[in-house]
C-alpha cells in the first residue's frame, strides 16, 4: 500500500525555532550551527545518513543532551536549559527510538504513566481515545508491553506520548524494525494525530515516506543541514534522489 497524503495545511505561527544550535559529546562534534523550525501544523521530517546528527537535534530539543551554543525556542520562550519533565509540561512529547517502554507494565500502565505529570486528570479519556486511534491495542490493553509484536509496541510508544496532550510530537525512528504493514500504518497515524491538531517533528532513515507525509524537510550531512524545502520538493530533488531514494 502507498501512503498519500490527504489533508491540506495552512501555514501556521512558528511554534519551535532553533537558532545556531551546537552539540558535542565530550570533543566530538555531534551537530554545529543547526537551525531549523515547526511551524503549528505541520509535519517537518528530518532526513541524512546515519550519525549525520538527527537524533541529536531531537535529543536537543527535549532536554536529553546539553546545547553548547544556540538557543531553542518554544511558543517564543527560551527551552534551551529545561529538564525533560519540563519540556513535556510545556507542551512537547517525545516517542524515542527503540519504544523504550516499561515492558513488565500493561498497556494501560504505560499509558497510564504517559500521564503521570497531567494535573488533575487520570487520563481515562485520553486512554479510550487512544484505543480508538489504534484499535489493534484495544483486545490487548491488560497485556504487557513486553509480549506485543514490536509494531504494537510502537503504537503504544506514540500512545505515551500523545497522553500528555502535546501541541508538538517528536518521533525518533518510528519505523524502525517494522514491517512493511505496520510502517504503513504507523505514517498512517502520524498524519491522523496531525489532522487532529498536533505538529509532528520526525527523524526517519525512510526518507520517501516521511517526506511524502512531511510539509517540509531538512536533509542532514554529517553534523550540519545543507538542503531544506518542501516534503514534495525534496522528493523531487536529484540529489536527495540519489543519496536516499535510489535514483
Amino acid at each position: 500500500m502507498r501512503l498519500c497524503l490527504k489533508h491540506i495545511w495552512e501555514k501556521g505561527e512558528e511554534l519551535l525555532e532553533a537558532n545556531n544550535i551546537s552539540v558535542y559529546y565530550g570533543s566530538v562534534k555531534a551537530i554545529e550551527d543547526v537551525s531549523f523550525k515547526v511551524n503549528a501544523g505541520e509535519i517537518v521530517a528530518m532526513i541524512g545518513p546515519n550519525g549525520a546528527g538527527k537524533s541529536t537535534a531531537l535529543k536537543a530539543i527535549f532536554g536529553l543532551v546539553d546545547i553548547k551554543t544556540g538557543d531553542i525556542r518554544f511558543n517564543g520562550e527560551s527551552i534551551k536549559d529545561l529538564r525533560p519533565d519540563e519540556h513535556v509540561s510545556k507542551g512537547i512529547s517525545l516517542v524515542p527510538e527503540g519504544r523504550r517502554l516499561f515492558s513488565s507494565m500493561t498497556v494501560i500502565e504505560n499509558l497510564e504513566m504517559g500521564a503521570f505529570l497531567r494535573e488533575g486528570n487520570n487520563g481515562k479519556t485520553d486512554i479510550e481515545n487512544i484505543l480508538e486511534l489504534f484499535p489493534a491495542l484495544k483486545d490487548k490493553r491488560k497485556q504487557k508491553a513486553g509480549v506485543l509484536s514490536t509494531g504494537e509496541q510502537q503504537m503504544l510508544a506514540m500512545g505515551r506520548a500523545l497522553m500528555q496532550r502535546p501541541n508538538l510530537l517528536l518521533a525518533d525512528e518510528p519505523s524502525l524494525g517494522l514491517s512493511p504493514a505496520y510502517v504503513d500504518i504507523i505514517f498512517e497515524k502520524l498524519i491522523e494525530i496531525n489532522k487532529a491538531g498536533t505538529s509532528v517533528l520526525l527523524v526517519e532513515q525512510n526518507a520517501r515516506m516521511a517526506l511524502e507525509i512531511a510539509h517540509r524537510g531538512y536533509v542532514f550531512k554529517i553534523g550540519s543541514i545543507f538542503m531544506e524545502d518542501t516534503g514534495s520538493n525534496l522528493l523531487k530533488s536529484e540529489d536527495v534522489k540519489k543519496a536516499f531514494l535510489g535514483g
